[in-house]
């Protein structure tokens, strides 16, 4: 299998930029991606895993919601510190586990959902396709995947006036966003991929988009089912 922790970036095994993360992240908000489980009939006594939890935005807040919920990263640094904050909050029911996408061995029962923001982005196409198809195995049949990441929708030809818009809306301070040169480092380096490949891979794991939106030309949230 594909070093995951070779695709992490560098950064998100570094201790010191892990303690300023959620900052430079913004805070995303996980009620939208908490209701859209909720929608298709995740209960109290649901099970959900968080693959590339980071330190735990939407896994901190999913654990006040459902039974048992399991947070898996590749990065030492972001499971030790989801650790720490979920003793903090008491939350016995959250599991904390290092691994990644294709490295990840899911316990009995199979999860009722499975959520992923701004990870599979760091893995080849190739290796994606077999993430995918691995996230299925552990989904019960009509289990839901909560897919949000940096994806491409727009034609080839569109790639040099859309980046440069993106570019220009970037962070000038590094500890409060992400900069200009943070997205030059993704475009080079990382492997978002465009809409129109991803969405035939999630059909040969196994999966039916019922939801698609996006917010604007790079990011983009996919909620599909289990066939």
């Amino acid at each position: 299998m594909l070093d995951e922790l070779v695709h992490a970036g560098p950064e998100h095994l570094d201790p010191a930029f892990v303690a300023g993360f959620d900052r430079k992240q913004g805070y995303p908000d996980p009620a939208e991606d908490l209701a859209v489980f909720a929608d298709h009939g995740l209960a109290d006594d649901a099970t959900v895993v968080d693959l590339g939890s980071g330190t735990g935005q939407f896994a901190l807040a999913a654990a006040t919601r459902f039974g048992r919920v399991v947070a898996v990263d590749v990065s030492a640094a972001m499971v030790e510190r989801l650790r720490q904050r979920a003793a903090d909050n008491a939350l016995s029911n959250l599991e904390c586990v290092q691994a990644g996408f294709l490295s990840y061995e899911h316990a009995a029962p199979l999860a009722d959902g499975v959520f992923s923001r701004h990870a599979l982005h760091q893995l080849p196409d190739f290796w994606k396709t077999l993430a995918l198809e691995r996230i299925a195995r552990m989904l019960r049949p009509g289990g839901v995947l909560r897919l949000c990441d940096l994806i491409y929708d727009f034609h080839p030809s569109q790639a040099e006036e859309v980046f440069e818009r993106w570019l220009d809306g970037a962070s000038a301070d590094p500890g409060a966003g992400y900069t200009r040169d943070d997205y030059i480092e993704h475009i080079r380096t990382e492997h978002s991929t465009f809409r129109w490949l991803l969405e035939p891979m999630l059909a040969a794991a196994g999966f039916e988009i019922v939801a698609v939106k996006f917010r604007g030309p790079v990011y983009g949230a996919y909620t599909c089912i289990k066939r």
